[in-house]
């Protein structure tokens, strides 16, 4: 008989708690319980920021996806999430665009810390912190017996990048009550041209680039809302695809810069443009082509801080020089990076052989203009020369006396 009353009541709290998770992707035994810190996962992407909350949970605790919004929202359906009951468990999901973010009342904080930035560099780095929460109504009552849920949501996404042509994926999932790291690195391109313009991307052809030819470069961002502009910290070169080749060459260094290039629009809107003359490593110097690869750490900053942060550079000193450095693999955590390159550069001159000199059938002789000159030269004072000696003996023979006449009287032998 006591058996029988004892799997009566297991059929009715199996019974109960069946009806209670309704359906849905949810297993008694995990997820009778109140919630946790675990059942939030929070993913700090590029356009948006997703949370996805442990569904089963909320429903053991008496409420409904109806009643969880966020930041306090609980009167605008915008501000509401939607059940997936294809994952297991099943969840909740709230999505917030960055671009609107304001709207359910998420607040976006930006912090600027002076110092050395993780390239080495003395700069402001900016960090944007977007942070809110999801939570249950207040009951209309004096006292409740339900407990009043509450997550909390933390993204943070720091401003500066290496922007080349590689890119590393790195992780986004956090619980929410911890801060989480997001990167807008995937916005960004580093682009070539020809032109101008910025309308003709650069083709380069197989017999590479002639040196001094100009290159017109852009690091732009896409799919980021208007409150960003892209802002170029530092561009320089190296001769391998590796950003932290010992061997590299700066374009311009806030406002240190090569000659040959020029820095058109930085800070201004959501693309950096600056122009350079295509040269070649000496490195190179046995090889026909010389490849070079363009890089730069970028800096996102609110439209409004821009100004601020852009370096002033009407009385600063320009260089030109190669500066060689060493870049531990551990300078760069926690910045992502991607690429663009190689640019290929071709060098004009050609070394000609004893062997084609010789040739019956090779091209006839040619004196370049700085031998001619020298054997014009040769010529010439040699002629001065013989000129001078002559004028010398024609002196000489005035100068000399006349042969002597033999005075006396003549001898008549002779006769």
């Amino acid at each position: 008989m006591e058996r029988t009353w004892l799997l009566l009541l297991l059929t009715i709290q199996v019974l109960s708690v069946t009806a209670q998770f309704n359906g849905y992707n949810c297993e008694a035994n995990l997820h009778s319980r109140f919630p946790a810190e675990r059942d939030i996962s929070v993913y700090c992407g590029v356009q948006a920021i997703t949370m996805k909350i442990n569904f089963c949970t909320v429903l053991f605790s008496g409420y409904s996806e109806t009643d969880l919004a966020l930041n306090g929202k609980h009167g605008d359906a915008h501000c509401k999430g939607f059940i997936n009951n294809n994952t297991f468990p099943a969840v909740v999901i709230f999505i917030i665009n960055l671009s609107t973010l304001e709207s359910c009342g998420s607040t976006l904080v930006v912090s600027s810390v002076p110092g050395i930035n993780a390239y080495g560099n003395v700069s402001v780095v900016q960090i944007g912190n977007v942070s809110g929460y999801i939570d249950t109504p207040d009951p209309p009552t004096i006292i409740s017996y339900l407990p009043g849920l509450l997550y909390k949501f933390s993204c943070s996404y720091p401003l500066e990048y290496l922007v080349n042509n590689t890119q590393l994926a790195s992780s986004s999932a956090a619980i929410s009550v911890k801060e989480n790291n997001g990167t807008f690195i995937s916005t960004l391109s580093l682009l070539l041209y020809n032109d101008s313009t910025y309308s003709q991307l650069l083709v380069i052809p197989s017999i590479g680039l002639p040196l001094k030819t100009k290159i017109y470069a852009a690091v732009r961002a896409t799919n980021l809302d208007g409150r960003w502009n892209v802002l170029m910290d530092y561009c320089y070169t190296t001769p391998s695809g590796n950003p932290n080749d010992e061997l590299r060459y700066d374009l311009f260094f806030s406002c240190d810069k090569d000659p040959q290039t020029t820095v058109i629009e930085n800070g201004k809107s959501q693309m950096g443009r600056f122009s350079f003359e295509v040269f070649r490593f000496v490195k190179h110097k046995n090889q026909k082509m010389s490849t070079v690869f363009l890089h730069c750490v970028t800096k996102l900053c609110r439209t409004d801080d821009c100004p601020f942060l852009a370096p002033i550079c009407s009385n600063r000193e320009r260089r030109d020089a190669v500066r060689r450095t060493t870049w531990s693999a551990q300078s760069t955590s926690g910045n992502a990076v991607i690429s663009a390159g190689p640019i290929i550069t071709r060098s004009d001159e050609t070394p000609t052989n004893n062997s084609q000199l010789a040739h019956p059938n090779g091209p006839p002789f040619q004196l370049n203009s700085v031998t001619s000159a020298l054997i014009s030269g040769i010529v010439i004072l040699g002629i001065m020369s013989i000129f001078f000696f002559v004028c010398s003996l024609t002196l000489l023979r005035r100068k000399w006396p006349s042969s002597s006449v033999l005075g006396g009287v003549r001898n008549p032998v002779f006769n």
